[in-house]
């Protein structure tokens, strides 16, 4: 099965620290990069994990405040230095799109290529783009300001071919491809050999959300229902749990009973608070909810 992972380039939340960067992730699908978010330090955290700049093609903003967003004209001017010719989207509710034209007409003019813009309506889930490999769809938050997370759903691959079947009924290889999209194969004297036969069935597709920044709101729970692994902010603890209403964050425990209703896999947590200088507490609120739950790192890679 091709690679499905998720690189944490950045986990901490909006005051700097020297434990933790601005948030940013790059998933990486069947060799493409998909960039969520992009705050301070996001282009050399690519460095130091040796993530190929030239791969990225799709940028997805959370929401317009600095620590999501803040390393946005460093790499796209970066990524003019290095001759990149192909197109590069930026997909984010519609309030990012007059950043991201400030810092092009600021600093970034003469770029080699084209800067497109794909306006996100954070409020609702809806498919936001979609390729070959995945379709990324926006998932409602609620936060200070229009914000949305992320679904990323792997395309269903093709079904295998049963080579020992294939050979067994004399199937014409011009017949492979019809076979592998669901066809029966009917024999020179009319047999029809179901394709159930002939093919096994491919793996399930692979889910991945990122929720932050958020508060706790359980109407997201139908959008993240049974995916593999779900990152999902803890910038606070319980006993700061009046600060996370009052900021619209989510303390370890609420991202444990996210995960919990929603049937997740998978729990690793991030975004944590600059006041917090020890992350096992964080660890301990969401274990009780949601035994395992890990605690992101920089450098970070999740494997589906």
């Amino acid at each position: 099965m091709a690679d499905f992972t998720v690189h944490i380039l950045g986990c901490g939340s909006a005051l700097p620290t020297t434990r933790h960067l601005a948030s940013s992730q790059v998933v990486d699908l069947r060799d493409k990069l998909y960039m969520i978010d992009c705050g301070e330090g996001t282009q050399l955290q690519m460095r130091r994990m040796r993530i190929k700049f030239a791969r990225l093609n799709h940028v997805f903003i959370s929401h317009l405040h600095g620590d999501h967003c803040f390393g946005l004209p460093g790499l796209v001017s970066t990524l003019g230095m290095l001759g990149r010719n192909g197109e590069l989207w930026i997909h984010g509710p519609a309030a990012v799109s007059e950043y991201v034209d400030s810092f092009l007409r600021l600093f970034c003019q003469g770029l080699p290529f084209t800067v497109r813009f794909n306006p996100v309506d954070a409020s609702t889930y809806g498919l936001v783009m979609e390729d070959r490999s995945v379709s990324v769809y926006s998932i409602p938050l609620k936060h200070r300001i229009p914000c949305c997370g992320y679904l990323f759903v792997e395309k269903q691959k093709e079904p295998h071919i049963i080579r020992e079947m294939v050979d067994f009924y004399q199937v014409p290889v011009r017949e492979l491809q019809h076979i592998k999209q669901g066809a029966d194969f009917v024999t020179p004297d009319g047999r029809v050999i179901p394709n159930s036969y002939l093919t096994r069935p491919a793996a399930p597709a692979r889910k991945f959300a990122y929720c932050s920044d958020t508060a706790y709101f359980p109407k997201m729970v139908p959008y993240l229902e049974g995916v593999d692994l779900l990152y999902h902010e803890a910038t606070f603890l319980e006993c700061d749990a009046a600060r996370a209403r009052e900021t619209a964050h989510s303390t370890a425990r609420q991202a444990a009973t996210i995960a919990k209703a929603a049937g997740v896999k998978k729990l690793v947590v991030g975004h944590y608070s600059a006041r917090y200088e020890e992350l096992a507490p964080l660890k301990q609120e969401a274990d009780a909810v949601f035994p395992g739950t890990l605690l992101a790192f920089e450098g970070m890679k999740l494997s589906l």
